[in-house]
């Protein structure tokens, strides 16, 4: 019975750990393909650089490494380094940033964005490191956008908030990460094409540090994405997937400004 009990007890501390995943890998690399496709010529060769040892060229295949690295046993050191940097958990509604409370020690996506794009700009750091540093700035950028990634402490940026998605249990986090995003039926590639296709987002105005700003835009915006009822049904979808796109636009255009700004 006692081992059962701690069983259950370990369980339970699991489930209230904070989903680390924003948008998933569809969402992800959907930013980053609105990105590539308005970097500056030397920020795109600055990045096909630094992506040339993997076999790559473009932001969306190194998109989800953040992610990955959860999964990769030699990694398990740096994952646990950077897990808290993929969101941040405000006190309340005010979204009243104090880094001290909510990013201590850097040990958020705020903190983490400060973190890795100071070692991108650097040019004394070694190749390695800045290509490490260009993928979390990659996704900790989309992160930062996913309102939910910037939510409130007291349901873990939506993970402890159950609701009914599609007639069964989800929370909502998760249909922020990537059921609505589902729900379209297209492949990333395609759903970039219609986004782009769309043309230049308009940024909303902010203020203060960047970084911070986007993450208080997000938890603003959060207010008003929990549905009535804890059901997340075909009208909810039809009303929020617009806002869900509109992040993803504002991710790819800022991940654009922001790589061009560092690697131009």
């Amino acid at each position: 019975m006692c081992l059962r009990r701690y069983a259950a007890f370990l369980l339970a501390c699991f489930l209230l750990v904070p989903d680390a995943r924003a948008w998933g890998p569809e969402g992800h690399r959907i930013v980053a393909e609105l990105a590539q496709r308005h970097l500056s010529p030397a920020a795109e060769a600055q990045v096909e650089r630094l992506l040339a040892p993997e076999h790559t060229r473009r932001l969306a295949d190194v998109a989800t490494w953040a992610d990955d690295i959860q999964d990769d046993p030699s990694q398990q050191a740096l994952w646990k380094a950077t897990r808290a940097m993929h969101y941040i958990n405000f006190r309340d509604r005010r979204c009243d940033y104090q880094p001290p409370r909510d990013c201590r020690d850097g040990r958020c996506v705020v903190g983490g964005l400060q973190h890795y794009v100071a070692l991108l700009a650097d040019r004394r750091q070694s190749d390695a490191v800045r290509r490490e540093a260009l993928k979390f700035v990659v996704h900790f950028v989309g992160d930062v956008h996913q309102p939910l990634h910037a939510g409130y402490r007291d349901d873990k940026g939506g993970n402890t908030y159950q609701v009914r998605f599609h007639g069964q249990g989800s929370n909502l986090h998760r249909v922020w990460d990537s059921g609505m995003l589902r729900t379209r039926g297209l492949d990333w590639q395609d759903y970039a094409q219609r986004l782009a296709a769309r043309g230049p987002v308009a940024l909303p105005a902010a203020t203060g540090a960047p970084f911070a700003a986007w993450a208080q835009e997000s938890c603003r915006l959060s207010r008003g994405i929990y549905p009535g009822g804890h059901t997340a049904g075909a009208g909810y979808v039809q009303a929020q997937l617009p806002l869900a796109e509109r992040r993803l636009r504002e991710a790819g255009r800022r991940l654009a400004e922001l790589l061009n700004r560092t690697l131009g």
